[in-house]
């Protein structure tokens, strides 16, 4: 990565392989397929942690301070707008949470609302992703000075640290992890005529 944009969208690309999962596993549900909970607890743990506590938290923590800095307003968009796109996707993450409870308990009650859960981050993120893509990674380019790139970078290495530490390898392996164990199932592929 040459700077620290590169890095956050890099990341997006992690976290649509795994809402390809989620999709998948839609289609296995509407098939009347179980899930396993193992795949729904790793699920839950990409979300919460890579998601979350990590690609998201540095965006606030330190993207955002220092694009106010160098004159990107607060409110409105991009900042504000994006900030409350990651409240709502914490809230649907909840729901996952909650739903996949639900559905571990009692799997025909709680296929409904698994779905709808895994449905609505479905649809959230990639136009979320969109925004950061071709409007706030561009606009920050131009912002940021290169020194602003490294003093990013830096941040993002010591909040990895906080973490633990190689967050971004070991959720990258969980993502394709993930894509292997929730192949599609037959049923699931469109035939070719």
């Amino acid at each position: 990565m040459t700077n620290a944009t590169e890095a956050l969208e890099q990341e997006h690309r992690t976290i649509e392989k795994v809402l390809a999962v989620m999709a998948r596993l839609q289609e296995q549900l509407d098939l009347n397929h179980d899930i396993d909970a193992e795949i729904l607890r790793d699920l839950l743990q990409f979300m919460r942690i890579f998601c979350d506590q990590y690609h998201q938290a540095r965006e606030e923590s330190f993207l955002f301070p220092l694009l106010e800095e160098r004159g990107i307003p607060a409110t409105g968009c991009p900042i504000a707008t994006l900030k409350s796109e990651h409240e709502k996707a914490l809230h649907l993450v909840n729901e996952l949470s909650e739903s996949t409870a639900a559905y571990l308990a009692d799997r025909r009650a709680g296929k409904p609302n698994l779905k709808e859960a895994l449905h609505n981050l479905v649809s959230f993120f990639p136009g979320h992703i969109w925004k950061e893509d071709y409007l706030l990674f561009p606009m920050a380019e131009k912002v940021l000075s290169p020194s602003d790139q490294v003093m990013l970078l830096q941040q993002f290495d010591l909040a990895e640290l906080d973490l633990g530490g190689r967050i971004n390898e070991e959720f990258e392996a969980l993502a394709e992890n993930l894509s292997t164990r929730v192949s599609c199932c037959p049923q699931c592929t469109p035939r070719v005529a």
